[in-house]
């Protein structure tokens, strides 16, 4: 299991200095995710499956990583968790106050309410084979 959540809070967010934007973090994701995408492929190599949490809130994103399995002839598999906004705000605050086995850092109110303005919904196209959990 790939989670982007692990590979920043270890390799970049004590690094991460007041001013360092958006632009900052995405620039560390692009180079975790090269390194995630070359393990994935000794992974497939030794015919070892891979899940990535990685977020993929773009369809520029969920592309890139479609693109980079069918250039490598990998099955994929695409799960969206159709969960309203209140069901998924009282899971981040309560894995926030718990700090269990899925906590990597405090997840803020402002950074859950960017995240719903930058996540595109997949489209019933793209979930064609794909699997779709609702609440």
């Amino acid at each position: 299991v790939f989670s982007i959540d692990t590979w920043n809070k270890t390799l970049f967010l004590e690094d991460k200095k007041p001013n360092d934007g958006l632009e900052w973090l995405l620039e560390r994701i692009e180079r975790a995710e090269k390194m995630i995408m070359n393990i994935v492929q000794q992974l497939e190599n030794s015919k070892t499956d891979a899940i990535l949490d990685l977020g993929l809130s773009k369809l520029e994103h969920r592309e890139k990583f479609r693109k980079f399995a069918e250039l490598n002839n990998y099955e994929l598999t695409t799960h969206f968790l159709d969960i309203s906004k209140d069901t998924r705000m009282k899971r981040v605050l309560k894995r926030n106050l718990e700090k269990g086995d899925t906590f990597e850092f405090e997840v803020r109110k402002e950074d859950f309410e960017f995240m719903e303005n930058w996540f595109e919904r997949p489209s019933e196209k793209e979930m064609t084979g794909g699997i779709i959990i609702v609440e």
